[in-house]
């Protein structure tokens, strides 16, 4: 039974919403993040970066201080506004290739801790606790994590009757997304999506395994200071965006190695016989089409590999997958590449243009050779976790990619 809680949001004025609501802050360089606090003063980023106010950098305790004040100032102008009743709020991101209408609401710690709410990545001790103290110190949480649930006609078809209604926001942003946001007040409504979501079993962590993981170490932490917990509070929630599977964008992350670990070309192609058959392109880019076939950029060619079955057979969730199955094979018993999340010798790239990038950086001598991969389906994805198991690092880039300070959520 999965839990989902309506909550008083902080939005941004209706006015305002355009100028308020940002990218997550890691996705803009120094150069496009001063642009817009510089010319934006209604920008989330003024909260996120206190320390362009006075000038300086600020780092730790020091910085989430301010950017708990930077929050309380918006409050105070009126540029950030709490709604006056718990509700739902339905958010749809559209641009040219891709669309989808999802929920924002509270999420249950304990079906975090109960594995309703699955997940697929490793998390590390110390970012949970960096960002548990984060949280509890700014008081709010205005980064969601991405879930996605089974597709439900039910839900579908309240989520449809509610968008009928003009939206409370509907904006355009530079890069051509349009944002329309709808609030979910009717209490015959909220119950109607409770009791849906209360038949399923299980939803899933798309992307966010952090943010969830920190929201259950602070609220671990906030229950044992509290002598009167009684499980409504704040605290034992956090921020979630929850969108259908079919709703979700999956692309993948390709690998490039900075050298051959010795081996001369040659050398590494017959390693490569041992677990794969392989043809020389002969016009122009390859990118691979099926799973456990894989493209290779090596010295101005492209190269498909195609697994030798009679060598390699997965037994499971985790080895059956491509990103597993190129580490098992070439990355660590050729390439020598042991820690996929920390070796200097390893990239990731993502995106349309990643085969030409990759080319690039290979041609001009930065990497010796480029793989790539076909995207991850969200059936492996809910494999892995049911089975509680763990991706490879890099194995996904998950879209939507949401804004902050659309929805804020108090703690």
């Amino acid at each position: 039974m999965a839990i989902i809680k309506p909550f008083k949001a902080i939005r941004p004025a209706r006015d305002k919403v355009a100028f308020v609501a940002s990218r997550s802050y890691e996705e803009y360089d120094k150069k496009e993040r001063n642009y817009h606090l510089k010319y934006n003063p209604f920008s989330f980023l003024h909260i996120l970066n206190p320390g362009y106010k006075f000038h300086k950098t600020i780092l730790g305790e020091e910085r989430f201080t301010l950017i708990r004040n930077r929050y309380l100032e918006f409050l105070e102008e009126q540029i950030l506004i709490k709604d006056d009743a718990a509700s739902f709020y339905l958010y749809q991101i559209e641009k040219e290739d891709f669309k989808t209408l999802g929920i924002f609401c509270a999420t249950s710690v304990e079906d975090y801790r109960n594995d309703r709410i699955k997940k697929h990545e490793d998390t590390l001790h110390k970012r949970e606790l960096l960002f548990s103290n984060y949280l509890k110190t700014v008081g709010f949480n205005a980064e969601p994590v991405l879930m996605t649930y089974r597709d439900s006609y039910s839900i579908k078809e309240i989520i449809c009757s509610e968008v009928q209604a003009p939206p409370e926001y509907d904006f355009t942003t530079p890069d051509k997304k349009r944002h329309r946001l709808w609030r979910v007040s009717d209490k015959d409504a909220i119950r109607n999506l409770q009791e849906e979501f209360s038949k399923m079993e299980s939803i899933y962590i798309a992307d966010g395994h952090h943010r969830s993981a920190s929201s259950n170490v602070l609220a671990s932490e906030l229950q044992s200071e509290n002598k009167n917990h009684s499980g409504n509070e704040p605290y034992n929630f956090f921020l979630s965006y929850l969108i259908p599977e079919s709703e979700i964008k999956i692309y993948e992350f390709n690998r490039m190695v900075k050298d051959l670990n010795g081996l001369k070309k040659e050398e590494f192609l017959i390693r490569l016989d041992t677990y794969y058959r392989i043809e020389k392109r002969t016009q122009g880019f390859y990118r691979p089409s099926k799973k456990h076939h894989f493209g290779m950029y090596l010295d101005g060619a492209f190269y498909s590999l195609y697994l030798r079955k009679n060598v390699y057979e997965g037994t499971d969730a985790l080895s059956k997958l491509d990103t597993q199955i190129l580490y098992k094979t070439i990355l660590e018993p050729i390439l020598g590449i042991r820690d996929l999340r920390n070796d200097k010798r390893i990239s990731y790239g993502y995106g349309k243009n990643n085969i030409l990038d990759m080319k690039e950086h290979i041609d001009k001598g930065s990497h010796a050779v480029g793989f790539s991969l076909v995207p991850i389906t969200i059936e492996e994805i809910k494999a892995i976790a049911d089975a509680n198991l763990v991706m490879p690092p890099k194995s996904t880039y998950i879209e939507p990619k949401l804004r902050s300070g659309l929805t804020i959520y108090e703690i």
